[in-house]
């Protein structure tokens, strides 16, 4: 056979069935893969013969996106479910026992038994029975009865001067502790 010699051309048959291959092709992958479905579909709608002569494959397409759609809906419900659940196990459930535990601690600290008697009452009790406190407290309101009012303002002077020293020593044990 010559280089220049034209070639013989395919036979129309082949192509026919080459057609035909792919078409069956499509019925099997449209109704996996939906990308492929939308792009059958989109196809088959440009075309109104091709739509009529393929009419089978046109509804598979519709049905595979409606599956799809069922699908993803389903998908959503559950994975909504999925958070909600999850949200109500790790965020609700501890924020409703920490806010229980809270109010239980008043509850706890209610119900423990009560002491007998303040230990400072009892030695209150004690040195007021005391007959040598007691003659040193008579003697302290009868002086106290009687004071002038110039006592009075010297005993108050000393007071305040007594409590500025102890003011200005905290400062200094303040000030110490510091450095």
């Amino acid at each position: 056979m010559p280089l220049n010699a034209p070639r013989a051309k395919p036979r129309r048959a082949s192509i026919a069935t080459e057609e035909d291959r792919a078409w069956v092709s499509f019925y099997q992958r449209v109704g996996k893969d939906p990308a492929i479905a939308a792009e059958v579909m989109a196809q088959l709608e440009a075309d109104a013969q091709m739509k009529r002569d393929h009419l089978a494959l046109y509804l598979c397409c519709r049905e595979s996106l409606r599956l799809h759609q069922a699908r993803e809906a389903r998908n959503q419900r559950i994975g909504h479910f999925v958070r909600w659940l999850l949200g109500g196990f790790f965020i609700r459930l501890p924020k409703a026992l920490r806010r229980a535990l809270g109010r239980s601690g008043d509850i706890a600290v209610a119900c423990l038994p009560e002491q007998g008697a303040e230990p400072a009452s009892a030695k209150v009790r004690r040195l007021s029975a005391d007959p040598k406190v007691r003659a040193a407290r008579t003697a302290f309101k009868s002086q106290a009865g009687t004071e002038t009012p110039a006592a009075a303002a010297a005993a108050d002077t000393s007071l305040q001067v007594a409590r500025a020293v102890d003011v200005s020593k905290r400062v200094f044990l303040a000030q110490a502790a510091r450095k």
